[in-house]
């Protein structure tokens, strides 16, 4: 691919996921990662039905009436984006790519982000860390980390999801918002995840693809596993067989889900083949009605 090519991709992603972005997921954004610190800002008469654990009691004591604190929301907050470039996100059986999807939704996070005055920054993994871009603002960032989603080829092969949330801890001190997006084939993660939900503010955006959770009746068909390249010769015309297939990776998929639940980790399942918009867009609105 040319460099003229990546800018018209940029560019064109940029204009697609921006317009989302004014028109839905700005807002919705904003109202999902309202900033949880808070600064006190100035001292008024208590009111009915103010909280009254925010009387400040000296301030009552000089006055002799009732006075409270008033606290302002700390709005400035940075995203990090932990996205998954290993080689089973170039897998797609349509026209749409898991790491297309995967860049896709970096670009309507980070945008978001940079809409509501927020710093954005990226890191990229497979086997290891392949590259960490410091959080920062500015619509030239984002499209620098949408270039960088498109033109990084990952040097360490597998995937290591415990790698990249471990690096994470490590150079984001201060309380974050993650947003870890893969298909999340691997092991061994779950305590790192772990950590990482409770010291930082953590979602999983689940990518998959409609094929690798159903198989096409298309006779003999060979299977390349890209992690490890190793091939398979599979008879997709067995019904029991892809039908056996199909019932797997449906449960898999379940007790994922299922995982993260237990964790509670905010996820959302998504798929090559449908619109991200609506689930996204309900995991912000789930987040909202529970702040």
């Amino acid at each position: 691919m040319t460099s003229t090519d990546i800018l018209k991709k940029v560019r064109f992603l940029e204009i697609r996921t921006k317009g989302l972005v004014n028109n839905l997921f700005g807002g919705e954004y904003h109202s999902a990662f309202k900033g949880r610190g808070m600064t006190f800002s100035e001292v008024r008469p208590y009111q009915y039905g103010d909280d009254i654990r925010l009387i400040d009691w000296n301030v009552t004591a000089r006055a002799d009436e009732p006075y409270i604190k008033i606290f302002e929301e700390e709005r400035e907050q940075t995203l990090m984006i932990c996205a998954d470039i290993s080689a089973s996100g170039l897998f797609g059986s349509r026209s749409q790519r898991k790491l297309d999807l995967a860049t896709e939704l970096a670009a309507v996070l980070a945008f978001s982000a940079i809409k509501n005055n927020d710093k954005v920054g990226l890191l990229l993994f497979a086997g290891d860390v392949e590259k960490f871009i410091p959080p920062r603002k500015g619509r030239l960032h984002v499209l620098r980390i949408i270039r960088e989603l498109y033109t990084t080829q990952p040097k360490h092969p597998g995937t290591s999801v415990k790698r990249a949330l471990d690096y994470m801890s490590r150079i984001m001190p201060r309380r974050t918002i993650i947003t870890l997006i893969s298909d999340l084939q691997d092991t061994g993660y779950e305590t790192a995840l772990k950590v990482m939900n409770r010291r930082h503010d953590l979602i999983c955006l689940c990518v998959d693809d409609h094929y690798e959770t159903e198989l096409p009746n298309a006779g003999l068909l060979p299977f390349l596993d890209s992690e490890t390249n190793r091939y398979i010769t599979v008879d997709t015309s067995d019904r029991k067989l892809r039908q056996a297939f199909e019932k797997r990776r449906v449960r898999e998929r379940q007790q994922l889900s299922e995982r993260l639940q237990r964790m509670r980790v905010d996820h959302a399942m998504l798929n090559t083949n449908e619109s991200y918009i609506e689930r996204l867009s309900a995991l912000f609105q789930q987040r909202h009605r529970r702040f």
